[in-house]
């Protein structure tokens, strides 16, 4: 397994497979800098390293969103936040599922 503790940090949580993935953050003269995505980090970490479709999206305040599951062909979701906050929500929708019906929220901002 790498060594990512210089590149991000990646905690588990309750349901298996929700991960809360956080990036070092340089900061110099010029700006900062952070990786949000490798494929070799996250292939050793048994994350998904194969994406087949990247979104963004601008949200006004008190808005919902999401409620996305897919019962075929399911999908992971890497959310990253620019700009504000949000409160992520994960359940465990997974018939047989050891953490089914169990729910993971964390609030994710451009602090974070």
């Amino acid at each position: 397994m790498l060594d990512i503790a210089y590149l991000m940090k990646i905690e588990e949580t309750e349901i298996k497979d929700v991960k809360i993935i956080t990036p070092s953050v340089y900061k110099d003269l010029r700006g900062t800098f952070f990786e949000t995505f490798k494929s070799t980090l996250f292939e050793s970490y048994g994350l998904p390293n194969n994406f087949y479709q990247d979104n963004q999206v601008r949200s006004k305040k008190d808005v919902l969103r999401g409620l996305h599951y897919q019962l075929q062909n399911p999908q992971g979701k890497l959310v990253q936040v620019v700009l504000g906050s949000i409160l992520d929500v994960a359940v465990d929708l997974r018939l047989g599922s050891p953490t089914f019906g169990k729910h993971h929220l964390v609030e994710l901002s451009s602090k974070n």
